[in-house]
């Protein structure tokens, strides 16, 4: 995850859960058998991350300096 931040300073980023099928073929090759995946986006919608828990996806935006909220 790149240090980032949208132009207004915004460091929060939004973590939701993606169905690994409704991903590029690519992308699905590497989710090692997961029905689904964690995407971490920033303010502006950027995708910053793709992790397979959202654990991890917390504390990797934690560990970048961002303040991670869970979409539904």
């Amino acid at each position: 995850m790149e240090n980032l931040t949208s132009q207004s300073g915004d460091r929060t980023v939004y973590v939701k859960t993606v169905l690994v099928n409704d991903l590029p073929r690519e992308v699905r090759d590497q989710a090692q058998g997961l029905d689904q995946i964690y995407a971490v986006h920033d303010a502006e919608g950027q995708q910053l991350a793709l992790v397979g828990d959202r654990k991890l996806a917390f504390a990797l935006a934690i560990e970048h300096d961002y303040a991670p909220v869970l979409v539904h």
